[in-house]
């Protein structure tokens, strides 16, 4: 069910290149952390994209938020979500599902606190045009 899953959503999805967008990061993604397109598509005034994100052990994706909402399905690992008040807000393990809320106020950061690489697929449902993460400072937490 986990792979027609995958390929339904790769059916109906767009196409992207790196984790970041070629700005500066105010909190910028660990060292290794890769993004590999699937698939995109655009409908009306939506962007869909599907990558595939992979965070090494003991990296993280920086401090961010999404200009649309985000669906997020872990292939490999465990991923460690923290809010902006520096909560845990949700750990993921292999086969777990994950929804990303839009807007600055979701600023947030994905950690890979295991010791393997952890691997996503991502699906970002997006205005048309908008970059995949919008950069956000550390809101004061004792980690990136």
């Amino acid at each position: 069910m986990r792979t027609s899953l995958r390929v339904g959503i790769a059916g109906v999805v767009a196409a992207a290149t790196t984790l970041t967008c070629g700005t500066a990061q105010a909190t910028p993604p660990g060292p290794g952390v890769t993004a590999k397109l699937i698939s995109q598509r655009t409908v009306g005034d939506t962007d869909y994209v599907l990558r595939e994100i992979t965070i090494p052990p003991g990296q993280a994706t920086g401090w961010h938020y999404h200009d649309g909402p985000l669906y997020a399905f872990v292939q490999q690992g465990t991923l460690s979500h923290f809010d902006s008040t520096c909560a845990s807000d949700g750990v993921y393990d292999k086969g777990d599902f994950i929804q990303e809320p839009a807007g600055p106020g979701n600023v947030h950061i994905g950690r890979n606190l295991g010791d393997t690489p952890l691997v996503l697929d991502v699906l970002y449902v997006l205005p048309h045009g908008s970059p995949f993460s919008e950069d956000a400072p550390n809101p004061g937490c004792p980690f990136e």
